[in-house]
């Protein structure tokens, strides 16, 4: 298997190249291309010995966790074969290696994975879900293999020691062992939400994490007023 990205910074995508009976998993609706030798197939989330309450419980999590609630399947029939992968939102494309670290992505930012990647779903509590723009649950990569993530603008890697400081909304990923912790940014309330700044996210701990450079949220925030009132 041979992962390339196409490109970086804005409309990035990326190149799976799979052999005789590699896998790919990736969110539904993120392929643009395929090759004919390439079988393709739709999975729900739910674990193979979960009955029709998993595949509930399954669906909420998807829901809460800004995923879809199925995933594409991608396996190369015979010979060699690609698949083209690539984010809705405007942005980068990044590989990160699974194994022995464990990620765990923010709503919205899985893209895809190899075979040998194992996702679950882990809830973050209400109140940090509420607060830190990042959905109720997050997705958790453990196994061995690739991982592909997207963010809007630009996405960075940050070794943390000791703790480092997130704006609201730009979390991508992190690595198993790191905490974190909801707080104002400022030294009060009204100086944080006067300065646009609002809540961050203060990690704590040793490993990695995955930033992006803009917040969808906030352009959203901006077109919004411009945009024309919808009709009926």
């Amino acid at each position: 298997m041979n992962i390339e990205i196409d490109t970086e910074g804005a409309f990035g995508s990326a190149l799976i190249t799979l052999e005789t009976g590699e896998k790919f998993v990736s969110e539904a609706g993120a392929m643009y291309r395929a090759s004919d030798n390439i079988n393709i197939d739709v999975e729900s989330r739910r674990k193979k010995d979960e009955g029709l309450w998993g595949a509930f419980k399954a669906g909420v999590k998807a829901m809460f966790a800004g995923e879809s609630f199925f995933l594409s399947t991608y396996k190369c029939g015979g010979g060699q074969g690609e698949v083209g992968l690539a984010p809705t939102h405007q942005g980068e494309v990044r590989n990160v290696k699974v194994g022995p670290d464990v990620w765990i992505c923010s709503g919205g930012s899985y893209l895809g994975s190899s075979g040998g990647i194992n996702l679950d779903t882990e809830y973050q509590g209400l109140v940090k879900g509420m607060f830190s723009k990042e959905g109720l649950v997050f997705v958790k990569a453990s196994g061995e293999g690739d991982l592909l993530v997207n963010g809007f603008g630009r996405i960075s890697s940050v070794d943390v020691s000791g703790g480092i400081t997130i704006d609201n909304g730009h979390l991508i990923a992190f690595t198993e062992g790191l905490d974190y912790t909801i707080s104002k940014a400022g030294s009060g309330w009204i100086s944080s939400m006067m300065s646009g700044e609002g809540l961050v996210m203060n990690f704590s701990g040793q490993g990695k994490v995955l930033v992006q450079s803009h917040d969808p949220s906030r352009l959203g925030g901006v077109l919004g007023p411009m945009l024309p009132p919808r009709e009926g």
